[in-house]
């Protein structure tokens, strides 16, 4: 018994030291792109630029120390891999300001390190605030609240702006915010809170029909409410991604909640038929269905919003061929949006389809953490809550990457961690904060120790 408590007790030691190699593993990476963009581009190196984003990998090591105090058993690699897609963002976003220019406060770069501390400061906050993510639960449809007013927010006049041919902005001085990108998060926290109470009517009720049970009538309340959500989303805020993002999250939810397949199948014909409509009656996606499809069209390469910025974005791809150009030495500001909506293309051309693939399973490791932190947990509203925020990234990353290589409609999502803009985020290291809170909340759950 006695030597089960002192391995007990040595555990979180040995977490958060491999926690602090792979941070130090990280911030090379990061302060080694950032080298190889300056030599490439401008074939010297810039201290300034690197003693500015040594404040951020600094920051960083604040970050482990604090979880050192605060979250000693949380998951070691979820803050490394967000330091590691972090850095490489703001090297390529700093690239693109070299080929474009932008100098001083100008600089994307400079702005996305600024965010970058921001996002991590409050991330932290939430780390200290939330020490028992439970008690998220109780403030579910006060949640649900602040989701609609972020939603509607765009849409006021005075603060609300339209950006990019979608209306997903506010200005509230001399800044831009994207609330949409904090809605994501506590729409989970509402979904979570509700299928814990609800999830027994949805999951043991309704008729059988080929051997599957669907829900009852009554009980489709909450997916086609859900569903008008992400339409008005639409046709309102012509905003597609968002919109896909945030039905795909309730979906995998209420399906992780209750176990019915019927869900999925429910959801994914209300999804068509709702693209269905939407390609047939609104022109903005008519737009994106037919540069999708007929890329290469004269007519669809020259039309306003039309299929340029696709296709510069698959060029540079194939001029990046396996290994790419190397940093600083492709040509991706020739891409509309090259830092942000189309940062993959970017990153694609100087890193080559094996930096792709690299990034890819960083991705993918992140993602995977998070279904493990949530599936292991040993309350529902905990599994429900890791396993959305968790969704909410891969659902991004393959919309994202999906939209640049032509396997579905562009949508207008960003990357999570890698694409410029402050709102992105602020919203996914909250994530990276809850990930940590959840996965040091499983550990320290009480266990029956034997020997």
């Amino acid at each position: 018994m006695t030597q089960a408590i002192s391995l007990r007790l040595r555990e979180p030691a040995r977490l958060r030291n491999l926690e602090l190699l792979m941070l130090l593993i990280a911030c090379g990476v990061a302060a080694g792109a950032m080298v190889l963009v300056q030599l490439g581009a401008t074939g010297e190196v810039d201290p300034t630029v690197l003693i500015a984003g040594s404040m951020v990998l600094g920051l960083a090591l604040i970050f482990h120390v604090v979880l050192r105090v605060v979250a000693r058993e949380a998951d070691p690699f979820v803050m490394p891999i967000a330091v590691t897609l972090n850095g490489i963002g703001i090297a390529m976003i700093y690239r693109l300001d070299l080929a474009e220019g932008r100098e001083g406060w100008g600089a994307l770069g400079i702005k996305q390190m600024v965010w970058t501390v921001l996002a991590m400061v409050i991330a932290l906050a939430v780390l200290l605030v939330i020490r028992n993510y439970r008690v998220l639960s109780r403030y579910r449809y006060i949640a649900m609240f602040v989701s609609i007013v972020l939603l509607l927010l765009p849409l006021l006049p005075g603060i609300g702006r339209e950006g990019l041919n979608a209306r997903v902005w506010i200005d509230i001085g001399p800044f831009s915010f994207q609330p949409g990108e904090i809605a994501k998060i506590t729409l989970a926290i509402f979904f979570a809170g509700y299928l814990v109470t609800a999830r027994d009517n949805l999951s043991l009720m309704g008729p059988k029909v080929l051997g599957m049970r669907f829900p009852r009538p009554r009980d489709l309340g909450p997916i086609l409410i859900v569903w008008l959500v992400a339409m008005g989303v639409l046709i309102f805020q012509r905003d597609l991604g968002t919109s896909l993002l945030y039905f795909g999250l309730f979906l995998v939810m209420i399906y992780v909640g209750t176990g019915r397949a019927s869900w999925i199948v429910l959801g994914v014909g209300l999804f068509l038929g709702g693209a269905l409509i939407a390609s047939t009656f609104l022109g903005y996606v008519q737009g994106r269905f037919a540069a999708w499809l007929n890329p290469f069209a004269q007519s669809e390469y020259d039309a306003v919003g039309g299929s340029f910025q696709l296709v510069q974005g698959l060029f540079g791809l194939a001029n990046g061929g396996l290994i790419g150009t190397g940093l600083g030495q492709g040509r991706p500001q020739t891409t509309p949006l090259a830092e942000s909506d189309y940062i993959f293309a970017s990153l694609g051309e100087e890193l080559g389809l094996a930096g792709l693939f690299a990034i890819l399973a960083l991705y993918l490791l992140l993602v995977s953490r998070g279904f493990r932190i949530g599936f292991v947990g040993q309350d529902d509203f905990g599994r429900m809550l890791g396993v959305g925020v968790a969704f909410v990234v891969a659902l991004q990353v393959f919309v994202v990457m999906g939209g640049v290589t032509r396997v579905i409609p562009l949508t207008g999502l960003t990357a999570p961690f890698l694409a410029a803009g402050g709102s992105s985020l602020v919203a996914n290291w909250i994530i990276v904060a809850l990930l940590l809170r959840l996965s040091d909340s499983v550990r320290n759950q009480p266990r029956l120790v034997i020997g």
